[in-house]
């Protein structure tokens, strides 16, 4: 396998397996809220979701260390598209958040098998960009399912249960047409030689490494805005009048602003240094979450959401690099599930306290909530060190992983 085709191939089964979970997750708010869930139930919902991921991200992660990467894609579509079709044919709302479990379930072993072949895949000095790269999947997906979603569901009377059902196995549907693009995508040999390698790293030697902890804190801190945003902007709009097109349209906008980050990211790490650029990124999208509490119209809500999207576009494919050339190289697949681990225990815990926020102080509470956690990301971000390998933000950072490297290949710290 020559060139970077497996790459492509990978970002369009990533764009539409994303394209279905974010088409779903409004979905499934607008059905809760039809079949007569409040903020807090809708919270609870979208945050199981996480929850069965919490449990297994460590697990498919050792598994993927030793083995091939490539299996947990299918499985994961096909996790997707079930979790998106049963959800929409549950009737209560335990069987949604079921359901909306399964999918979950679905999408971390399609993003542990993806991201781990990235890493596997692409050389130290390639990995900013291929990450980059491989996350403008997810903002696609996450800019035409809004829409979609917005498009078919109805917020008049009574319809509104009936079409966020359609929008739900409609979901289902977009899931399956990442098969199309799932092939050769992993070299076998190296996948194959993998088997045979060497014990398990403990998982607080990983935890332990010094970079790991702030790329998984930061990474749950952007992921737990993207989430809790893309869940509570349908409540939002149904108490200040928005109609779910325009919410939907509101939340592509969101993931436009995110691809255009994304596309000009290895220029913005030239211009900043990877340092400053995540804690400024992090600092202003604490100030946009904030804002978005405010009584605004929808032209100044939409361009809040607009820059929020490029500051969040940072976060992801960044925290990524840090955790993948922090950690032990024979167990890169192990921490990056403990990235997605703690990116799981946000999306459990934010849209919970969102839920529990929203309905003691107003359902703009949890975006207050949220500036609070990405302004504490900034400060993390503020002493995380730059991966090796990449000539960007090379103060202090650089020296130091030279002189730590050999120490930290042998897996120790």
């Amino acid at each position: 396998m020559r060139g970077r085709g497996w790459l492509l191939r990978l970002v369009i089964a990533f764009g539409f397996a994303q394209a279905a979970v974010s088409m779903a997750r409004p979905a499934v708010s607008y059905r809760a809220l039809s079949l007569g869930a409040d903020e807090r139930a809708v919270g609870v919902i979208a945050g199981v979701y996480a929850l069965l991921p919490l449990f297994a991200a460590v697990p498919l992660g050792r598994r993927t260390d030793h083995g091939r990467c490539a299996p947990l894609l299918p499985a994961g579509v096909v996790l997707i598209a079930a979790g998106c079709a049963l959800s929409g044919t549950a009737n209560s709302r335990a069987a949604m958040a079921a359901w909306s479990g399964v999918m979950g379930l679905g999408h971390l072993c399609f993003v542990i098998g993806a991201q781990s072949i990235v890493a596997r895949q692409s050389a130290p000095a390639e990995q900013d960009r291929n990450f980059g790269h491989f996350t403008i999947g997810a903002s696609l997906g996450q800019l035409v399912g809004p829409v979609a979603a917005g498009a078919l569901v109805s917020g008049h009377d009574g319809a509104m249960g009936r079409t966020s059902a359609l929008a739900l196995v409609v979901s289902a549907g977009v899931a399956a047409v990442s098969f199309t693009s799932l092939w050769r995508i992993e070299r076998r040999a190296e996948g194959a030689a993998r088997k045979e390698g060497a014990a398990k790293v403990p998982v607080h030697r990983i935890l332990r490494t010094r970079g790991v902890p702030a790329g998984i804190l930061i990474s749950l801190a952007v992921l737990s805005a993207t989430d809790v945003l893309t869940a509570y902007l349908p409540v939002v709009g149904e108490h200040r009048g928005i109609a779910p097109s325009v919410v939907g349209l509101l939340l592509s906008l969101r993931a436009a602003a995110t691809i255009a980050c994304r596309l000009v990211m290895t220029p913005m790490i030239r211009l900043l240094g990877r340092t400053a650029l995540m804690t400024v990124s992090c600092l202003l999208a604490g100030l946009l979450c904030a804002g978005i509490a405010l009584p605004v119209p929808v032209w100044a809500l939409a361009l809040m959401l607009a820059a929020l999207g490029f500051c969040l576009g940072v976060g992801q494919p960044l925290s990524m690099t840090t955790v993948v050339q922090a950690s032990p190289p024979e167990a890169r697949s192990t921490a990056l599930a403990l990235r997605l681990t703690g990116n799981r225990l946000g999306q459990v815990a934010a849209p919970a306290s969102a839920g529990l926020v929203a309905g003691v102080a107003g359902t703009a509470a949890p975006f207050l909530m949220l500036g609070v956690l990405l302004v504490g990301a900034s400060v993390l971000a503020v002493r995380a060190p730059g991966p090796r390998g990449s000539s960007p933000d090379a103060r202090g950072s650089g020296v130091e992983r030279v002189r730590k490297g050999p120490v930290r290949s042998g897996g120790r710290h």
